[in-house]
């Protein structure tokens, strides 16, 4: 009877059945917050996890355009693109990459420059996913080797690539310059969309100048991939534009000519065509080769150019300055004559040497024992100093600055060319800048046959060289000749050159044809036997001072303080067809280093030209 009394029946139902409603309750509630979290993801935040998802099996790659190509005047390929199979890796693949790069060193040869040149690369600016390169250039083994390895090396792919190849190798080297790997200075300057995926970048000459052009507009593609990041199909694409393929007025032939005829020698050849400006022969010797830049050149032999005695990587043709030498004559010529100190009767006493009155000072004539009476054309011809000496000092200073200016001296004139540098065309004003000191007479003598503080480079000289043999028409020098297909004719050039009379320019250009066909011509020797007529100047410029009295003897002294020797000219003299400047390093005279060169190249281009269209014929 008492166990009954303590067993409460209805209490226990009621008490499980409140339990059993707090059961469902909880049950419910936890029901509710999966639904609305179920809600959540699936509807409110679908948008987020489904772009989410679609970066996990979808990229979009950029496409790099093809490279413009690069020809010569007559269709010679200079500047080409190679296939070549490339090791890439993506740094959002690889879960390590210390351990990734020590993999891959162990299973084929990865030089430490590629893998410190990677790691740059890896931190510059780039889009996510973005591949980048480890190794160019992989042959059958390595590609074979990362083919098998290929199920351990996540992220890691071989990519076919396009690279720069240069066919013509060092003798175009300064003036194609050549491409090499961006840097992240560059891409700060450049459109980032247009270079995503871009490895290369433009770096000297036509290269450097025109890469806008010649690089293209990249294209895009959506792509899918599997877990591994390999793609599965092409979604979505865009093509590239290609970059523009463009033509020079080089002439390949005559550039080779050139570079054969400076023969190993310090030196350099600018070859123009008056009529058009067109740049045909642009060389500096010694050169390099240009396909070492492309993917990077190693330590050891960039060491190795730097340090050469030769300078090979300096291009004497823009960036070399030299004092003008002689070949200034036929420019202060032309000045003297439309300034009226000198006439076609003027004539001067040459002794050997010229005096200043009250100046103890003799300033030598190259020949010692003097020209005797000479006048303008003879004084040209000769290359006599003493008659310059005295046209400089009555002339003076301002009116050789003005005129040798219009010839484009002391400036730039060239349409395309970049990093050329200017010379130095002295005046009262820049000596006092300078040196802080004024300009004195002698300072006029010395300037008068190209001495002194006035520096030219090549490039200015074949300028001035065209400009005097289309008798002050300007045309400024140009390398691109057309952009696809397309003649490039908009080439802006400075004002022509007007003087009070027009047949002064035939005087001077007569004296210039003595220079090659005269008895008495001091480049008679190279004009010798010539098919056509040619006009032109030699010059020999100091490179160390020689005191009063003394002689210049070149086998005393060392190479590198020998005399330059310069030449510059054009032909035929009726129908200049080619001007061009040659100087050739510690070479000695003009006249016996120079000259002989250009020579060699009037031929090559007017004799071989004529030859080719007698078998066209």
């Amino acid at each position: 009877m008492a166990s009954r009394e303590f067993k409460d029946h209805y209490r226990e139902q009621r008490i499980f059945f409140n339990r059993t409603i707090v059961a469902g309750l909880v049950v419910l509630l936890m029901l509710l917050s999966l639904a609305a979290r179920y809600y959540y993801l699936q509807v409110v935040q679908h948008d987020v996890f489904s772009t989410l998802s679609d970066r996990n099996r979808m990229q979009l790659q950029p496409i790099t355009p093809t490279r413009g190509l690069i020809y010569d005047r007559n269709g010679v390929l200079l500047a080409d693109n190679q296939p070549t199979f490339s090791l890439t890796i993506v740094r959002e693949r690889v879960k390590d990459m210390e351990e990734t790069l020590a993999f891959l060193s162990d299973l084929i040869e990865i030089a430490p420059e590629d893998i410190e040149s990677f790691e740059k690369r890896l931190h510059q600016r780039r889009r996510p996913y973005e591949s980048v390169t480890l190794k160019t250039r992989l042959n059958e083994d390595e590609i074979a080797k990362v083919a098998v390895n290929r199920h351990l090396l996540a992220g890691v792919e071989v990519e076919a690539d396009l690279i720069r190849y240069y066919p013509q190798g060092e003798d175009f080297a300064h003036m194609l310059g050549y491409v090499g790997r961006i840097s992240e200075q560059e891409l700060k300057k450049v459109d980032p969309a247009n270079y995503s995926g871009t490895q290369y970048y433009g770096k000297l000459g036509v290269e450097g100048h025109y890469e806008e052009l010649l690089h293209g507009q990249a294209g895009f593609q959506t792509v899918e991939t599997d877990v591994r990041g390999r793609v599965l199909r092409v979604l979505e694409k865009v093509a590239p534009t290609p970059g523009a393929d463009i033509s020079l007025n080089i002439d390949t032939e005559l550039q080779k000519v050139a570079v054969k005829a400076l023969d190993g020698r310090k030196g350099a050849v600018v070859a123009i065509d008056p009529k058009t400006g067109g740049i045909l022969a642009l060389v500096s010797t010694p050169s390099f080769d240009p396909n070492l830049f492309v993917t990077g050149i190693d330590s050891k032999t960039y060491k190795e150019l730097q340090n050469s005695p030769a300078i090979p990587l300096f291009n004497r043709a823009l960036r070399g300055q030299y004092p003008p030498g002689s070949t200034i004559k036929p420019f202060v010529g032309v000045a003297g004559l439309d300034t009226e100190k000198v006439n076609t009767g003027t004539t001067v006493w040459d002794p050997g040497y010229y005096q200043l009155k009250g100046d103890e000072r003799k300033y030598r004539d190259w020949k010692r024992q003097g020209h005797g009476w000479v006048d303008l054309k003879a004084a040209i011809a000769q290359s006599c100093d003493v008659f310059f000496y005295d046209l400089g000092y009555r002339m003076g200073v301002d009116s050789m600055q003005q005129y040798l200016a219009q010839f484009g001296f002391g400036q730039l004139t060239a349409y395309d060319i970049d990093n050329a540098r200017d010379g130095i065309l002295p005046s009262r004003e820049w000596k006092r800048g300078v040196k802080g000191l004024p300009w004195f007479p002698g300072d006029s003598i010395n300037m008068s046959i190209g001495q002194g503080y006035m520096l030219t480079t090549p490039l200015q000289l074949a300028t001035g060289m065209a400009v005097l043999a289309n008798r002050g028409h300007w045309v400024a020098p140009r390398l691109i000749k057309t952009i696809n297909e397309v003649e490039v004719t908009d080439v802006p050039s400075p004002p022509d050159m007007q003087l009070h009379q027009e047949w002064y320019w035939d005087y001077v250009i007569k004296a210039m044809e003595e220079v090659m066909h005269g008895r008495h011509g001091t480049a008679r020797g190279s004009g010798r036997g010539a098919e056509y007529r040619m006009a032109g100047k030699t010059g020999t410029a100091q490179v160390i001072g020689i005191k009063q009295g003394e002689r210049y003897d070149a086998d005393a002294i060392a190479e590198e303080y020998r005399d330059h020797g310069l030449f510059i000219g054009f032909a035929p003299v009726n129908n200049p067809k080619i001007a061009l400047a040659v100087v050739v390093e510690n070479g000695g005279g003009g006249s016996s280093a120079a000259a002989p060169v250009a020579r060699k190249v009037f031929d090559a281009y007017l004799v071989g030209e004529s030859t080719k269209l007698q078998a066209a014929k």
